[in-house]
């Protein structure tokens, strides 16, 4: 029994205990103010600035060598080998590019003075130098050849991989266009025809489609009028690099019109022909030099040097020494040498009824000499002052039958006469030309003299 009331009275106070202790905790934590709670300080170590990381330094490998190209300009007596030796070529290396050349373009034939050869040099790595190799280590050696031929034509030499040279020809890209130009005589048709556009060689042409009809230093008048439409051909850098042919041409002299246009005749060969469809090319020229002035006539005169009178058989034509002669008709060259007082002299015999002969020459054309066939228009020689000359001019002569006669009086029928379907394919090819003219001598379009027009 007492055993039971322990237990009993045991377990009493413990059930007390266990409650009064949460109310016991309350009341210590009611009683602590915020000033009593313990503050525990954290030390944390300084915060330190990461050092900079230095950028990685990049070196670029050396650029490769590179070819070089040399612009050479010929000059006279100048050679191609010694060109391009001259340059740095080897003397094998030029000679082998020379050698493949042949059937191509020759050297001797086709090199002019005033020639700009473009030759290039590549690199070779000397052995043992590496992909490292700098351009001290590197030996150059001959490589192409740019060679100009025409206005629209190169040839171009290349190294192979065999370590030979290739050559072919190159043709390259222009554009054409037509130019119109139009004016009027006030000094002189050369004069006047420059100054309005006409560049030099279009001009040249120009006097010698006219040549068999007009004679320059008699029909030509103040207040004359010309017309001229020509092509010409500019470079992908638009410069003009040639001044082409002439299409159509128009000379109105005292009112007198004399229109000549381009066509092709019936043997297929280009030729002019004035409106009504008649070829302008005679037997003979009655002009055979450009821009000579007439300084003697055909007859009785003074003799300049003899000092007394007696028969002048030909006309004279002043003009600077070395001005290009032309043959006045096709035809044979039946003498090209001194003849006594005639000094250096040409003969050509055109048929069996006439002869032209050129004298006091300075010199004649290549190729000419006795025995040859030239063709109307062509240079046969050149204004000297040869033999009983008292200063440089032509002394030109027209034999019928054997005998002298004035070549300003000369009459000669024209040329081939278009017929049939010719004819009408003439005057459709007319009827266009004319119409391309009028619309392009509208100022804005007239050709202009510049800087960037080819002028010879």
């Amino acid at each position: 029994m007492q055993i039971e009331t322990f237990r009993k009275s045991h377990i009493i106070v413990a059930g007390a205990v266990i409650v009064a202790l949460p109310v016991l905790a309350y009341v210590i934590g009611a009683t602590s103010g915020p000033d009593e709670t313990p503050v525990v300080e954290v030390t944390q170590p300084p915060v330190v600035a990461p050092e900079p990381v230095a950028a990685p330094v990049v070196v670029e490998a050396p650029a490769p060598p590179q070819p070089w190209v040399e612009l050479v300009e010929i000059e006279s007596g100048d050679n191609l080998m010694d060109v391009l030796v001259r340059t740095g070529a080897e003397r094998f290396d030029a000679h082998v590019a020379i050698q493949s050349l042949q059937g191509v373009y020759d050297p001797r034939r086709d090199l002019r003075v005033g020639d700009e050869l473009a030759v290039t040099f590549a690199p070779v790595e000397e052995s043992g130098a590496g992909s490292s190799a700098t351009a001290e280590a590197v030996d150059y050696v001959l490589s192409g050849l740019r060679l100009p031929v025409a206005y629209d034509r190169n040839v171009m030499v290349d190294r192979n991989e065999d370590g030979g040279f290739v050559s072919r020809e190159v043709l390259l890209e222009l554009e054409s266009e037509v130019v119109a130009v139009q004016g009027s005589i006030d000094s002189s048709l050369f004069v006047n025809a420059r100054d309005a556009g006409v560049p030099i060689s279009v001009l040249v042409e120009l006097v010698k489609i006219f040549s068999f009809d007009v004679d320059f230093q008699r029909d030509i008048w103040r207040d004359d009028k010309f017309e001229v439409m020509f092509d010409r051909q500019r470079n992908p850098e638009g410069e003009v690099v040639n001044n082409g042919d002439i299409l159509y041409a128009k000379l109105t002299l005292r009112g007198t019109e004399l229109p000549l246009y381009r066509f092709e005749n019936s043997e297929g060969n280009i030729d002019f022909f004035n409106e009504k469809g008649e070829g302008v090319r005679k037997a003979l020229m009655k002009t055979p030099i450009d821009g000579a002035r007439l300084s003697s006539r055909f007859g009785k005169r003074k003799h300049p040097i003899l000092g007394y009178t007696r028969q002048h058989s030909g006309i004279d034509f002043a003009a600077p020494r070395g001005t290009p002669i032309y043959a006045a008709g096709d035809g044979s060259v039946v003498r090209a040498s001194t003849f006594g007082g005639y000094g250096k002299y040409i003969k050509i015999r055109h048929n069996g009824t006439y002869s032209t002969a050129y004298a006091h020459l300075h010199g004649y054309a290549r190729g000419i000499r006795s025995g040859i066939r030239v063709r109307q228009g062509q240079v046969i020689g050149y204004v000297g002052s040869t033999g009983r000359s008292t200063g440089p001019h032509l002394h030109y002569e027209i034999h019928r039958n054997g005998k002298a006669i004035n070549p300003l009086g000369l009459k000669l029928p024209s040329g081939e006469k278009l017929k049939g379907d010719r004819l009408a394919a003439f005057r459709e090819h007319r009827k266009n030309l004319d119409a391309e003219f009028g619309t392009l001598v509208d100022p804005t379009l007239v050709a202009e003299t510049s800087e960037n027009t080819l002028t010879d």
